[in-house]
């Protein structure tokens, strides 16, 4: 395996993730730096970096940030992008990954993409479900803005700096196994 294909495997783990916080912004993130040729997509992938992909994401992006501000309708949103999340992590590795023959990329992608964005996705929706219970909602918009920030921030790291964000990811991962280890029921002994 080279350098080349471990950093792109690292930037799509790293766009994954950031998919878990929102679906749209990494993708963007991804159609902008193939658009202006800072990073070369698979072969296949091509057209993600093309105008047209760019002018979706970018409709995309603006629909979700904003949609993530209407009460419930941020916790309806949660529940449709769990499985969008795992499918759009996925098809970020498999979309950067070079240098690899397709069974291992599709393998890596649907185990470090398809299931960081998924766990990612998953403890956001518990922490916003948390939130809309435990302030009727009023604690949301924050929760949304932090999501936001987190996953524009991983984004651009995880294009300019894919190592650090892959230790970013396995932070973030850590701190997603000790929620989910607080918030599940103990059983007695």
């Amino acid at each position: 395996m080279t350098t080349e294909t471990i950093i792109s495997i690292f930037l799509g783990i790293g766009l994954a993730a950031s998919v878990g916080f929102r679906i749209f912004l990494p993708l963007l993130a991804l159609s902008l730096v193939s658009y202006f040729g800072m990073w070369e997509l698979n072969e296949d992938w091509q057209w993600l970096g093309g105008l047209p992909a760019l002018i979706i994401l970018g409709v995309a992006v603006i629909t979700e940030i904003f949609a993530y501000y209407i009460p419930w309708v941020d916790n309806l949103l949660d529940s449709i992008a769990l499985p969008l999340a795992g499918i759009a992590g996925t098809l970020a590795v498999v979309s950067t990954t070079a240098g690899l023959d397709p069974a291992m990329t599709w393998t890596i992608a649907l185990i470090a993409g398809g299931g960081t964005a998924a766990a990612i996705k998953g403890a956001s929706a518990a922490t916003r479900l948390t939130s809309s219970v435990s302030t009727a909602g009023f604690g949301n918009p924050i929760v949304s803005t932090v999501e936001t920030i987190v996953a524009a921030l991983l984004s651009v790291i995880s294009v300019f700096l894919p190592v650090l964000a892959v230790v970013l990811v396995i932070l973030i991962l850590v701190m997603v196994f000790r929620f989910y280890r607080r918030i599940r029921p103990r059983k007695e002994k």
